[in-house]
């Protein structure tokens, strides 16, 4: 074989699989929203610690913004999960896409003002988190419904290209944005990117619940956290999530990294998107993630590097180097983030998918917010770079002490788990009752 030949192999080893969105409609609508989602939501992003570090002078302030989160989190992640599983999943996407506009709106007016409130920023965060966890288990249970099961590694992929897309390019424009028209224009562009996105779930066909289900309740939930709880590998992939976020996660204290260790406040959307760029490239070559079946493996790794480069920001002698080592963390983040998404969604039968989807967004949520929470308070109580390095660590010897103790999740194999097995042969036996499936 010569070198043309072994490079157009290699290629063709790596390409994105872009079928789920040659073949699927629906699937191309989520895709579509979730990115003008995001890309407008990280306006926003940037734009909320922004205003609380430019008004108080404080990182735990900025981190505290994570604590009022919390709360909505945990009651309306949970509940947005069992109503997932039992409401109309495109009726939902809506009305709470339709609450996100409103909220942000909030956001806007406040920022005009001369001296914004510090505590309707806090307010708003809460009602916005609230409102975005009682969103997201729809969305997530639907995504596997709109491709074939065995396109749903793909469709991970894409739907994290998508995001990461949006969270790439959404900071930098809020940057430009802060540096030269202010924060409040931030949340006005966002405002429009909520009214698309949820236009744009109008387009989506019926997805109606597979036999009768029954209305949110403490049981239903109950069960949901059972379920997760009693199979080791679901329990695997949270348990890393937490500690890779709850330990190493510095996106809090950007904003001081940039203005008080490398004296460029100018930088600091390049900043925000650098671990986005690492994602970007890490799914635009996610060819090779579809012929992987031990899952657990691979979370644990790309987990284990994350910290590492993490920890390698906190050495970086320059803001370009450490703006690399992030690359490198978010493109192993990205690749533990495939790997966790296809274990759920080719596993988890589809009357626990909201339920499922409710915790799993716990699991990528609270984490990131606990780990704003500590490095903060640790950037405060130590310093900037002793928080990022104590953190990459502390989460290379956490992930590691999971894959330990969790043998069962280390082991997994999609091709012989009982659950993947069921589920792919459940799809299977759907689809072919369905003489043709309309996209």
């Amino acid at each position: 074989m010569g070198i043309g030949d072994r490079i157009r192999a290699l290629s063709r080893a790596v390409r994105m699989d872009t079928s789920p969105l040659r073949e699927s409609r629906d699937f191309r609508v989520l895709f579509t929203a979730g990115t003008v989602f995001y890309l407008g939501g990280f306006m926003s992003y940037v734009a909320v610690p922004f205003q609380l570090y430019h008004l108080t002078g404080s990182n735990f302030a900025v981190g505290a913004v994570g604590l009022v989160e919390l709360v909505p989190l945990v009651v309306f992640g949970l509940y947005g999960g069992a109503l997932a599983d039992h409401a109309d999943r495109r009726r939902i996407l809506i009305a709470c896409g339709a609450a996100q506009l409103v909220l942000t709106a909030a956001l806007a007016a406040n920022a005009f003002r001369s001296r914004p409130d510090v505590w309707v920023i806090y307010l708003v965060a809460g009602l916005l988190a609230s409102a975005q966890a009682l969103q997201r288990p729809s969305k997530e249970a639907l995504l596997p419904r709109t491709v074939g099961h065995d396109q749903i590694t793909a469709a991970n992929a894409l739907d994290s290209f998508g995001m990461q897309g949006g969270v790439l390019i959404g900071p930098a424009i809020g940057g430009v944005l802060i540096a030269h028209v202010g924060a409040q224009w931030c949340f006005t562009v966002n405002c429009v990117a909520l009214a698309a996105a949820t236009g744009l779930f109008l387009l989506l066909r019926p997805y109606p619940h597979a036999g009768e289900t029954e209305p949110p309740s403490l049981r239903g939930i109950r069960e949901g956290l059972t379920y997760a709880l009693g199979r080791r590998d679901l329990l695997g992939t949270y348990l890393v999530d937490i500690a890779a976020m709850l330990l190493a996660m510095p996106v809090v204290i950007f904003p001081a990294l940039a203005t008080a260790v490398f004296h460029r406040p100018e930088l600091l959307g390049l900043l925000y998107s650098a671990e986005t760029v690492g994602a970007v490239l890490a799914t635009a070559t996610s060819g090779w993630t579809g012929r992987v079946h031990h899952h657990g493996r691979a979370i644990v790794l790309a987990a284990a590097c994350y910290g590492g480069f993490i920890a390698l920001a906190g050495f970086a002698g320059n803001i370009w180097l450490a703006m690399g080592a992030l690359a490198l963390a978010g493109a192993a983040d990205m690749v533990s983030g495939v790997f966790r998404g296809t274990v759920w969604n080719q596993t988890i039968p589809d009357t626990m998918r909201g339920r499922l989807a409710g915790i799993e967004m716990l699991s990528y949520s609270l984490g990131p917010m606990g780990g704003d929470v500590r490095a903060g308070f640790v950037a405060d109580a130590w310093n900037v770079r002793g928080s990022i390095v104590s953190g990459g660590l502390a989460c290379v010897g956490g992930v590691a002490v999971t894959a330990a103790l969790l043998r069962d999740f280390w082991g997994y194999d999609a091709r012989t788990d009982r659950h993947a097995v069921r589920e792919r042969e459940a799809r299977a036996s759907a689809e072919r009752s369905l003489p043709t499936l309309e996209q």
